[in-house]
């Protein structure tokens, strides 16, 4: 297979912000490429309503209108995405990289993988059971559903502010459980949010169980200070603690990852394999648009570098 020659020069892993970006750079050094793509265009950009500290948009756009702009740029420069289509095996070793589709085997010189990750779960007691039917990771996807209704975000980060403000423009009501003792989010966030009329913070809380017969009917709640329980009526409980990285395939292709399971990479978005390279939400850094951005930008860069 080594003596084939390869049908791209680059196959991009992942069509968010970071692959998005290294598209256009590659595209634009006139290398033949290919984006994969396992569900639609701009990861998880698409979720936020608004996106207030990308720079250069003195009004905010939102993330589907960012991300179609990015699109827009990358199909400018000749670029095309395979939408719904996941990689699901990888040879990264030697010259040749083969990725391996349910529609087809492609092969290139490089690799690049942003693939993103996945929102972290609570593991409680009817979060599975309940998902679609209250339960939601996405307030920008569900929350049309909810209006004048009363909603719980569970978080303390920026991701559950924003969410939680977002909820509260439709909800009657919105409480925001920490799930800690402590808040992770800017400041200006929990202030913007709290001034809100129909919103209220219940701080020290964490969420043991999300209850309900065929729809979310309540949470049980444990203060972590009193040792205390209680249950607060709600219709849908949004969840926004966090990610979790999606990098076990590439890792059994011999991609190094840290002990969180972060693909490792050097300043130049180089992975441990010559010839692959990685950006965005799956190297653990930043999990913002800007640094996405910035790190799909570099890995093209080394790209083109590993090609020329």
């Amino acid at each position: 297979m080594q003596n084939r020659t390869p049908d791209y020069d680059v196959i991009i892993i992942g069509a968010g912000p970071a692959g998005l970006t290294a598209g256009i750079y590659v595209l634009r050094r006139g290398l033949k490429t290919l984006i994969l793509e396992g569900k639609m265009p701009g990861g998880r950009i698409v979720e936020a309503h608004l996106v207030e500290n990308y720079p250069g948009f003195t009004d905010p756009p939102s993330g589907t209108e960012l991300a179609t702009k990015m699109v827009q740029q990358l199909e400018k420069f000749g670029g095309t995405i395979n939408r719904n289509e996941a990689a699901v095996s990888f040879s990264l070793h030697g010259e040749m990289k083969t990725v391996t589709t349910r529609r087809a085997m492609y092969t290139a010189k490089a690799v690049i993988i942003a693939i993103g990750v996945q929102r972290r779960r609570l593991f409680i007691p009817g979060e599975k059971e309940l998902l679609g039917r209250g339960v939601s990771y996405c307030a920008t996807c569900d929350a049309p559903f909810f209006k004048g209704m009363e909603v719980v975000v569970v978080g303390s980060g920026n991701e559950a502010f924003e969410e939680a403000r977002y909820l509260a423009d439709m909800a009657s009501k919105v409480y925001l459980v920490p799930n800690d003792v402590k808040f992770s989010a800017a400041k200006s966030l929990i202030k913007a949010f709290d001034g809100k009329e129909n919103t209220q913070i219940l701080k020290n809380q964490k969420v043991q169980s999300i209850n309900g017969t065929q729809v979310v009917e309540s949470i049980q709640l444990q203060d972590l200070v009193q040792a205390t329980t209680k249950e607060v009526p709600c219709n849908g409980v949004f969840i926004a603690v966090g990610v979790v990285p999606t990098t076990e395939m590439v890792k059994a292709a011999g991609v190094e990852v840290d002990a969180k399971g972060w693909v490792k990479v050097d300043r130049a978005q180089r992975t441990n394999l010559d010839g692959v390279f990685a950006a965005g939400d799956c190297t653990g850094t930043g999990w913002q648009v800007a640094t996405a951005v910035g790190e799909g930008a570099m890995a093209a860069l080394s790209t083109s570098r590993h090609i020329k």
